[in-house]
C-alpha cells in the first residue's frame, strides 16, 4: 500500500485543559466488550504493570504545525508512561508523557474504512497518523463479524507490511512476549469472534471466568478424590 508524505514539524505538547475533545459516540456495540476483554487478560496473567497503560476509544495526540491532532484507536498498549495517572485523565501524548504506543487497534465497524485512511493533508488518517506520525510498531485492524484479522508491522523503510500469521493462524508480537489470534466463543452475552492472548508456549490466557470455571473444577475433583477415599470434604 502505497502511503503518501508530507511534511510536518512534530511536537508533543500536552492538550491544554480548555481544549473541547470530540464527543463522538462509539461506533459499535462490540467495541467497548472486545477492548475489555483484552484488558482482562493481561491483567489476570500479569502482563501489565503500573506504569503500563491501555486505553478503549481514547485521545492519543500529537501537534502538527502547530496543529493538535487527535487519533483515539479502539484499543491501544502503552508499555510504560512516565507521569501520574492522574494527568492522563483527558487525552495521552507520547513522548511527553511516556512512550509510543506498542499496539494499536482498529475494531471495523462502517464502510468508510476510515482505518486505512491514508491521508496526509491536516488532519490526517488514521493509518497516516499511526504509520508515520506515531511510529507505531504494530497496527492491528480487526472485524468482529467476519473474524478477520490483519497485522501490520512497522518496517525498517518506515511502512507497514501485512504480516502473515504463524501455523495456528496467531500472530507474534514480540514487545509483549505474546501471541495474538482469533478465538470463537461467548463472553458476557455475546458469542461471537474475539481477539485473545496466548503466551510463547501457546497457552491461551484466560478471562476471570474461566479462571473461576477452571477452580471449580479442580474443586469438584478434589471432592470426587476424598470420597472415593472414604474421606468427606469439608464444606
Amino acid at each position: 500500500m502505497t502511503t503518501l508524505t508530507q511534511d510536518y514539524q512534530i511536537t508533543w505538547e500536552k492538550l491544554p485543559d480548555d481544549y473541547k475533545l470530540p464527543d463522538d459516540p462509539v461506533d459499535n456495540i462490540n467495541q467497548p466488550a472486545l477492548a475489555a476483554a483484552l484488558t482482562e487478560s493481561l491483567q489476570l496473567a500479569g502482563k501489565i504493570s503500573v506504569n503500563t497503560l491501555t486505553t478503549t476509544n481514547y485521545g492519543i495526540c500529537a501537534t502538527l504545525n502547530n496543529k493538535i491532532v487527535i487519533k483515539a484507536p479502539d484499543w491501544a498498549f502503552i508499555a510504560k508512561i512516565n507521569v501520574s495517572r492522574e494527568e492522563l485523565t483527558r487525552s495521552y501524548t507520547p513522548k511527553l508523557q511516556g512512550d509510543i504506543p506498542v499496539v494499536v487497534m482498529e475494531f471495523i465497524s462502517d464502510t468508510q474504512e476510515t482505518e486505512y485512511s491514508i491521508k496526509a493533508t491536516y488532519p490526517p488518517g488514521k493509518w497516516f497518523f499511526y504509520e508515520r506520525i506515531l511510529k507505531v510498531l504494530n497496527y492491528i485492524i480487526f472485524e468482529p463479524d467476519s473474524g478477520s484479522i490483519e497485522m501490520y508491522r512497522l518496517h525498517n523503510t518506515e511502512q507497514y507490511i501485512l504480516q502473515e500469521p504463524d501455523e495456528n493462524q496467531r500472530y507474534w508480537i514480540a514487545e509483549m512476549n505474546l501471541y495474538l489470534g482469533v478465538w470463537q466463543g461467548t463472553r458476557e452475552n455475546r458469542t461471537g469472534k474475539w481477539l485473545r492472548w496466548w503466551d510463547e508456549q501457546g497457552n491461551l490466557l484466560p478471562w476471570g471466568t474461566e479462571l473461576a470455571q477452571q477452580e471449580r473444577q479442580r474443586a469438584e475433583r478434589l471432592a470426587a478424590q476424598l470420597w472415593a477415599a472414604g474421606i468427606e470434604p469439608e464444606d
